[in-house]
């Protein structure tokens, strides 16, 4: 396993807007027993209830959306540019309630305070859920929201995770 470093969060310096949407993360959650990760390029970072936090999106189909329920905890783990996308690619479009992504992609579960995370990556953020929200049509201003994203009624719940640690390798 790789050893990581603490970054304190005010001198963390990157793109909030290109690191999920460009870059992209891999999220995971579950416990010491079982674990599942899934590709995410929705999310953000910010300030919230005067708490460090970042949110994501996770669609009701997810197999990893049930270990986020049930644990209350989860990763983002990013890596460095050169990071073969072929596996962020894998890890986003097959269901880890079929195959053992991890085995698949040799890949290996680390843990920070208990919350699994992708030993491979070169920055992990680690979080405690504070809020779960799902978004349903009504909550949607723009009518163009459901027609373009949601055709097959598959909505995503957003989680609130305040930013317990950011570790770099």
């Amino acid at each position: 396993m790789h050893t990581f470093q603490p970054c304190p969060i005010d001198v963390f310096e990157s793109n909030p807007f290109t690191m999920l949407s460009k870059d992209w993360a891999v999220l995971t959650a579950g416990d010491e027993k079982k674990t599942n990760s899934m590709t995410i390029s929705w999310g953000g970072f910010g300030v919230l209830w005067n708490k460090n936090v970042c949110y994501v999106f996770v669609r009701d189909s997810r197999y990893t959306k049930g270990f986020m329920d049930l644990c209350g905890t989860f990763s983002l783990t990013f890596f460095q540019k050169d990071f073969n996308r072929s596996i962020l690619m894998y890890l986003g479009s097959v269901s880890g309630s079929r195959e053992d992504k991890m085995k698949m992609t040799h890949l290996h579960v680390n843990y920070k305070d208990h919350i699994p995370f992708i030993d491979e990556g070169n920055l992990i953020v680690t979080c405690k859920m504070l809020s779960a929200t799902r978004l349903t049509p009504d909550s949607f201003l723009d009518a163009e929201i459901e027609p373009q994203n949601y055709k097959n009624g598959d909505f995503h719940t957003m989680y609130i995770g305040e930013i317990l640690t950011i570790m770099a390798r």
